[in-house]
């Protein structure tokens, strides 16, 4: 007695190895995404500005951003030299005002989204970190961000800046932020409220 054989399925061999070349070019869903945190910049408009401790304070903001943003999502973080930010910020704020800058910047150290970060200091009471989201292929702003830190507290700042990197997460997510037109004077922003860091 013979044993039935299996019908063989010629033309299911072709779609197979199509499905295998999609798996192998298709990035993974949990790919992570390339993001670039630049050294903030103070804005200083206080009677006594850019103090060592406020100098210092603005250079803690990236380093905290970053730690924030490492454990919201998969993000790869891309360290931009400070010679590169320096060559490409031509004068105080050119970065952050020309996000066609930003994005070649971030392009160029192979970031698909770069934050652009300013400490703005209208008053004694309190400051706002800015952040300017930058999309690298676009070289458009996808989102202004804004938190209001009361203090200068080292507690406060290290709030503020996870604050800043939630926003960041929500934004890329497709979440609204409640940014708002960015501060310019010594009042606070005009329109949405900015969050608040206590």
């Amino acid at each position: 007695m013979r044993t039935p054989r299996t019908p063989s399925h010629p033309k299911s061999i072709p779609a197979l190895i199509c499905a295998l070349f999609w798996l192998l070019w298709t990035p993974p869903l949990w790919a992570a995404t390339a993001i670039a945190v630049l050294d903030f910049e103070l804005n200083d408009l206080t009677p006594l500005p850019a103090t060592p401790e406020e100098i210092a304070r603005t250079a803690s903001i990236r380093p905290l951003v970053e730690q924030a943003l490492a454990g919201l999502g998969p993000y790869q973080l891309m360290p931009i030299p400070a010679a590169a930010l320096t060559q490409a910020n031509v004068g105080f704020g050119y970065v952050y005002d020309h996000p066609e800058a930003a994005a070649a910047l971030g392009r160029a150290h192979g970031a698909d989204w770069v934050l652009v970060g300013r400490l703005h200091k209208p008053s004694f009471l309190f400051a706002y970190l800015l952040g300017r989201l930058v999309n690298t292929d676009t070289g458009q702003v996808a989102a202004n961000l804004v938190v209001e830190a009361k203090g200068p507290s080292e507690q406060v700042t290290r709030r503020a800046a996870a604050r800043l990197a939630q926003q960041t997460n929500d934004a890329l997510s497709g979440r609204p932020v409640p940014g708002g037109p960015v501060p310019t004077g010594s009042g606070r922003p005009a329109g949405t409220p900015a969050a608040r860091s206590p």
